[in-house]
C-alpha cells in the first residue's frame, strides 16, 4: 500500500470509528493545561488527574505558584514521576509566564519552549488543544503507533516522526489524529503486548502484517 493511501485510510478508520477525541488530563484553563502536560511527562494521564486537583487548589495561577518553594510544590506531585525536577521546572515556568508574558500562555511553539519544562511536544500540545493550531506533539505512543502502522519509516526521534506526520495528515486534522495516535497507543496497540486481535487497523498495519508473515 502506498503511503498516502494508508494515511488515508488510517485517517477514514479513525474518522468512523472515533469522531472525538481529546486529551484525557483535566484542566480549566490554558495555565492548568501546561502545568498538567509538564507533569505528565514521562507519568500516566490518570496519575497526573489524581494530582491536579489539590495542586491546583493551592496555586491556581502563576503568581501563586512562581513565590512557591520547591519543597512545597513536592508535597503534592510528589507521586510523579521526577518530582524534583518537576517542582523546579513548574515555579519556574510560572516565573517566567508571570515576569515575560503577563500571565498568558503564548501560543507560539518557540515562545512555549522558552520555559523551563516545557520542550516542542509540550510546546505542540498547548498549541494544539489550546488554540487549535496545527500541531503534532509526539510522546511514547505516537512514536510507536505510527511506526508500528507504517506512517512512520525508521524514524530514530520524536522530530523526524512530527515531520513524516504532517506531510501527509491534512493540518485541519493534525490536532484530532495527535489524540488518535496517542489513545490507539494507550488502548490498543500496547507497548508490550498490543491487541492486534481486536484492532480494527489491521488491514492497514504493517507490525501486524509482518507479524503473520513471520509466522508462517
Amino acid at each position: 500500500m502506498q503511503k498516502k493511501k494508508r494515511f488515508e485510510a488510517i485517517i477514514n478508520w479513525f474518522e468512523e470509528n472515533m469522531p472525538i477525541a481529546e486529551t484525557e488530563l483535566h484542566y480549566s484553563n490554558p495555565f492548568e493545561l501546561l502545568v498538567a502536560v509538564i507533569l505528565s511527562a514521562q507519568c500516566t494521564d490518570k496519575r497526573v488527574n489524581q494530582i491536579t486537583p489539590a495542586l491546583f487548589a493551592q496555586y491556581p495561577d502563576e503568581i501563586s505558584l512562581s513565590k512557591a518553594i520547591t519543597d512545597d510544590v513536592l508535597t503534592y506531585i510528589r507521586s510523579c514521576s521526577y518530582p524534583n525536577n518537576k517542582a523546579k521546572h513548574l515555579i519556574g515556568m510560572a516565573k517566567m509566564l508571570h515576569q515575560n508574558f503577563k500571565g498568558e500562555v503564548p501560543s507560539d511553539i518557540n515562545e512555549l519552549q522558552k520555559m523551563p519544562g516545557v520542550g516542542r511536544k509540550t510546546a505542540n500540545v498547548i498549541a494544539s488543544v489550546v488554540f487549535n493550531l496545527p500541531a503534532m506533539a509526539v510522546d511514547t505512543h505516537v512514536f510507536r503507533v505510527s511506526a508500528r502502522l507504517g506512517l512512520t519509516y525508521r524514524s530514530k526521534t520524536p522530530l523526524e516522526t512530527e515531520k513524516q506526520l504532517v506531510k501527509y495528515i491534512p493540518n485541519e486534522k493534525l490536532s484530532i489524529a495527535h489524540h488518535w495516535l496517542i489513545l490507539h497507543g494507550r488502548y490498543v496497540c500496547l507497548a508490550r503486548t498490543p491487541k492486534c486481535s481486536v484492532c480494527g487497523l489491521k488491514d492497514y498495519c504493517k507490525y501486524y502484517t509482518k507479524k503473520n508473515q513471520s509466522k508462517g
